[in-house]
């Protein structure tokens, strides 16, 4: 960890890049395996299958038999993931919205309908863990909106099959169909289809390095994903109130996440800062992804900044994926924001909680893309399809408008489509 103090605005640069991801020069084995599913289809999904996961199997859907190993899981796990598909629903169902009329003229009527994206693909990865909360994430939107297909891929283990916490989520939220596919290949057979996994029109669900790649590759070629995506990253923005021993542990959360996640601390009480970093040292003895961790930490940065007006424009400058407001008025200081993937306002609120359970997703933009981009919500699952109507009374109260319009632009048979029709009506 490095600690910064007072530094100038001018000089921020280097405490708000994020690391370079090594896109370019994985892009042609990335690209090299697209192809390859592309063109050999399901015999290139076993292959890579045995190549990259060690494992060889004789069916790449999970059966129902398979499906069944989800209620194994222990009880006490089942009845969180259970509450935590609740907090998710409630939170979800309401992002609903209801179509509006809203009559613009008399007789010209404008509406909106949110329609279901037909079918999509889920990435639960299960590398170094399995994510069965990312089943949830996406899973819950999905069905909400009424997808009609939906495709979940996730690694298989050493035995060759995908753990019983990923299949007992999916069983929950009602997917069915489930694949022993990872990492590229598994955006590959999404993207284009084989004999045994259906072709999506959106790919959604966070990955390593190759699996982002691919889908922005993908993505290049007309498949639409739910976001550029990067390393996981949290800020906290402190200030004399907060508790080292709080700051330290949702650090330490971050950290965990992988050798590449991002840990910024930005406070405006200089003590703090030291404390901290003491608090840090301490706590990661315990840590069980401690090598995982002491990684992510060489890039942790500790800014001490001694106005909070500046401090919150640093925030907004990084604009983090996960930011946790620790202030004496965090509810003030949180309308302040501008840049952030999801807040979490005052020192009972972790990370950890919306990565799980409060109801909000965890799948957010990163490396800077909140400036722009939003977290995965109903809307991330629909296409919205505006209409219009209009009434013969309607037309001729717009059309002398869109003919003078159209004939200013030089469109001359976009003025006729409006001119023949009200000459059929002034004509009755």
């Amino acid at each position: 960890m490095k600690i910064y103090k007072n530094v100038s605005p001018r000089d921020w640069g280097p405490l708000l890049d994020r690391p370079n991801l090594e896109i370019k020069e994985i892009e042609p084995q990335v690209q090299a395996v697209l192809d390859a599913v592309k063109t050999r289809r399901d015999e290139a999904l076993y292959a890579y299958t045995r190549q990259f996961d060690g494992v060889e199997l004789s069916s790449l859907k999970v059966s129902p038999e398979e499906m069944a190993a989800g209620q194994t899981l222990d009880e006490s796990l089942k009845a969180a993931i259970i509450q935590a598909r609740a907090n998710i629903t409630a939170f979800h169902q309401a992002q609903a919205e209801q179509v509006v009329v809203v009559e613009t003229m008399p007789g010209v009527q404008c509406w909106r309908r949110s329609v279901p994206i037909e079918k999509v693909g889920l990435y639960a990865p299960a590398g170094s863990a399995p994510l069965f909360s990312t089943v949830l994430m996406l899973g819950i939107p999905a069905m909400l909106a009424g997808c009609r297909q939906i495709v979940l891929c996730s690694p298989p283990g050493k035995d060759g099959k995908i753990h019983p916490a990923i299949l007992f989520a999916a069983a929950l939220v009602g997917i069915d169909q489930v694949f022993k596919v990872g990492g590229i290949q598994a955006i590959a057979a999404m993207a284009y289809g084989s004999e045994s996994i259906p072709r999506v029109d959106k790919i959604f669900g966070p990955g390593n390095q190759y699996v982002t790649t691919a889908k922005q590759l993908v993505n290049r070629q007309g498949v639409a994903i739910d976001m550029p995506a990067g390393p996981s990253e949290v800020l906290i923005l402190a200030d004399s109130t907060a508790d080292p021993g709080f700051v330290a542990a949702d650090l330490l959360a971050q950290a965990e996440h992988g050798p590449d996640s991002q840990c910024i601390l930005v406070s405006t009480c200089e003590p703090l800062v030291e404390s901290v970093y003491q608090e840090v040292s301490r706590q990661l003895a315990s840590t069980s992804r401690r090598e995982t961790a002491e990684k992510a930490l060489q890039n942790c940065r500790l800014v001490f900044l001694a106005d909070l007006r500046l401090a919150l424009d640093f925030t907004n400058a990084y604009a983090p994926e996960h930011l946790i407001i620790m202030t004496a008025d965090p509810l003030a200081d949180g309308l302040e924001i501008r840049n952030a993937g999801s807040v979490f306002l005052g020192a009972m609120a972790p990370v950890s909680v919306g990565d799980y359970a409060s109801g909000t997703n965890h799948t957010l933009p990163t490396n800077g893309g909140a400036v722009a981009y939003s977290g995965v919500s109903l809307d991330s699952f629909v296409k919205k399809i505006t209409f219009q109507n209009l009434s013969a009374e309607g037309l001729r109260t717009i059309g002398p408008i869109v003919t003078t319009m159209a004939r200013a632009e030089h469109l001359t048979a976009h003025s006729d489509a409006v001119s023949i029709r009200l000459d059929s009506i002034n004509a009755q």
